[in-house]
């Protein structure tokens, strides 16, 4: 628990180790379908971040029975079991309650070799970052609640959302990693945050690198921000360091609670060049080095 890791991981063997995770939450876009696949590609991730292949799942339903129709659920469950197939996980079961709050996600069971384990805390001064996924989905799902966002624009990031980070956990594992988070409610200077407490190191990060959905910007500048990304702020901002010249909007984005977000990975420095070219030609085409592990300062993140 002192780790903050994505995952527990419970060593059977020595040669297997057992990796739990589970997560849920409410609807973050209406259709159903597709909300279930979020749900499912989120609650996987931390297996992913924990250089980790899942391999069973159980549902974790809430629903309001009296109040909302059985086929809604029906929708959801089969986008979580679509997005299971696609990762090659198994449903073995699942839970469910009757709640005023429509809420969905799973527990989520995966293997690894207890030696290949990736954990929050084991950066090394000089690596580089390197990020998977754009940032903005919280601010975007703000513009969605208000009926701002484009069709186009949901879309598009409905499917960023439901992408699993299978893809990019495979293609780490041919690299020098050595230690990786997958960025969600804590946005992306939370998550980094975690990985520099307690650790004699810090993390310089290049603003103009950090991959970013264009409409977020827009968005914010419009004062749509969820309230989370104020929360990310107040309780990691005392870490951060901006320079002058960083966009306020951009802060605002880099606290940006994200869903199903990517994966943050810190890889040697010589592997990052071919590590994100490997990325980008297996069709992850977002990901980039973003910044790069520091001796000093200790403990704090520098947005320049």
């Amino acid at each position: 628990m002192d780790r903050a890791d994505d995952a527990g991981v419970y060593r059977i063997t020595d040669e297997i180790a057992m990796i739990q995770t589970v997560d849920f939450f409410t609807p973050i876009v209406d259709d159903p379908y597709w909300f279930g696949q979020i749900a499912a590609a989120n609650a996987m991730s931390d297996v992913y971040a924990m250089g980790g292949e899942p391999k069973t799942a159980m549902n974790l339903v809430a629903f309001p029975i009296k109040d909302m129709d059985i086929g809604i659920l029906r929708q959801i469950i089969q986008g979580g079991l679509d997005k299971m197939t696609e990762a090659g996980v198994v449903l073995v079961g699942g839970h469910s309650l009757e709640d005023r709050e429509l809420k969905y996600g799973l527990s989520v069971t995966g293997f690894i070799h207890p030696d290949r384990i990736l954990t929050k805390k084991d950066l090394k001064a000089g690596d580089k970052v390197v990020l998977t996924k754009p940032l903005g989905t919280g601010i975007i799902n703000t513009a969605v609640k208000g009926g701002l966002a484009s069709p186009e624009v949901i879309q598009r990031v409905t499917r960023l959302m439901a992408a699993l980070n299978r893809d990019a956990a495979r293609i780490m594992g041919d690299f020098s990693v050595h230690a990786c988070t997958d960025i969600t409610g804590f946005g992306l200077l939370g998550h980094l945050a975690e990985m520099i407490i307690d650790v004699p190191l810090g993390i310089s990060l290049n603003s103009r690198e950090i991959p970013v959905i264009p409409e977020a910007v827009e968005y914010a500048g419009m004062g749509l921000v969820p309230a989370g990304t104020y929360n990310n702020r107040d309780f990691r901002g005392g870490m951060v360091d901006f320079a002058p010249e960083v966009d306020l909007l951009l802060q605002d984005i880099l606290f940006d609670p994200q869903t199903s977000g990517g994966l943050a990975i810190g890889v040697e420095r010589d592997y990052a060049g071919d590590l994100v070219s490997q990325l980008r030609e297996e069709g992850i085409t977002d990901a980039a080095v973003i910044g790069e592990v520091v001796r000093q300062p200790e403990g704090r993140i520098v947005v320049l």
